[in-house]
């Protein structure tokens, strides 16, 4: 059976909690991580409605795109509306995770799920990351070692690759040494050159995970000394950063790509500023409350920013530039990515039953007088 915490290891390498704004709340917010959990249920934001579905419907986790307790919280009580939620989820045991900023940023995270469905190609970040170093680390162990360094080497971040965590490789092989007088070998004796079975075990591992590491290999480890050895390796996911930037295959004018762009949608209603007729063809892209970004995709060349939310300035400040922007609301712009991850989750641990919210609604309505 899962826990909570191999649910949130696996969310952490999906989604890299460095990505995350300094002033984001990520990762386990809420529960036990040693919590078995066989339920799970994604949705863009805990509210009194989501977490009586999700105790409704046993789930064990939530992972919840906006993070809970994201401002001081003095009193949590089941009479005020602001915490009433976590204390009906408290009393059910569920815990509480958010990828957010992270998984806006992540590398197949929200903004280029919408690039996506926007139809957008050569797409890369508008605020670019230096990529972090990653490293390849091989410990040789007795059989009898193995699953308990692993399991140590895991718990602490080693062994994501992609959408998959605790992936190693391991060759048996025969390993030599002398101890000398002040040594006391787990195996055979000092004083002596001894050949013993071994096994040479490998893994990736973040540069920012490998102090860790190292310490959890040697404290499961049953060698005084064990032999490991750390390489450099190239990071192999894609090119990491704040929001997106690509080109329409075909540019067109600035009303039509919105008026395709609401269809791809499930036909939201847009709010579009700029000259409808302008063409468009390279289109920066971020989820939310993303109108910051303009200045930088003006940069870029970006003839019009997609977002999910503008205060009115940005909005004169994009005619001031020439820029199309393109309001298609919060929800709009991070639901999409809340209902695949549910898929990603499912498909990385079959074993669980993992579902978007169902109750979760948009909280804007459009009325037309």
């Amino acid at each position: 059976m899962k826990t909570v915490a191999e649910v949130v290891r696996w969310l952490e390498g999906f989604a890299p909690s460095r990505l995350a704004e300094s002033w984001d709340n990520v990762g386990l917010l809420w529960g036990d991580p040693t919590a078995a959990v066989e339920r799970v249920m994604t949705c863009l934001t805990v509210t009194a409605e989501s977490a009586a579905e999700a105790v409704r419907e046993g789930a064990g986790l939530i992972v919840s795109h906006h993070p809970i307790l994201f401002r001081e919280t003095k009193k949590i009580r089941a009479d005020l509306p602001a915490t009433a939620p976590l204390w009906a989820l408290a009393r059910a045991g569920v815990a509480v995770a958010s990828p957010h900023t992270a998984f806006d940023s992540a590398s197949d995270g929200i903004n280029v799920g919408l690039c996506r469905r926007l139809g957008l190609v050569d797409v890369s970040p508008i605020r670019s990351e230096s990529p972090r170093p990653a490293f390849k680390v091989v410990v040789f162990t007795p059989e009898a070692d193995r699953e308990a360094v692993l399991a140590g080497a895991f718990e602490v971040g080693a062994g994501g690759v992609g959408d998959y965590s605790e992936c190693s490789f391991m060759i048996p092989g025969r390993g030599t040494f002398f101890g000398g007088e002040s040594t006391d070998p787990a195996v055979g004796e000092k004083g002596r050159r001894e050949t013993v079975e071994e096994l040479r075990i490998e893994f990736v591992c973040p540069g920012d995970r490998l102090d860790s590491v190292l310490t959890a290999i040697r404290a499961r480890h049953s060698y005084e000394e064990p032999a490991i050895d750390v390489y450099p390796v190239e990071s192999p996911s894609g090119p990491l950063g704040a929001g997106r930037i690509g080109r329409l295959e075909e540019p067109r004018p600035l009303g039509e790509f919105a008026r395709s762009a609401s269809r791809a949608l499930g036909g939201t209603m847009f709010q579009v500023a700029g000259d409808l007729d302008a063409t468009v063809e390279r289109v920066a892209v971020s989820c939310g409350a993303g109108d910051d970004f303009l200045g930088d995709a003006s940069k870029l060349g970006a003839q019009v920013l997609f977002t999910g939310e503008a205060r009115f300035h940005r909005v004169l400040e994009a005619k001031a530039l020439g820029m199309g922007l393109i309001v298609a609301g919060h929800y709009a712009t991070e639901r999409p990515g809340v209902e695949d991850l549910a898929d990603r989750i499912a498909r990385a641990f079959p074993e669980l039953t993992v579902w978007p919210s169902r109750d979760e609604v948009d909280p804007l309505a459009v009325v037309v007088g």
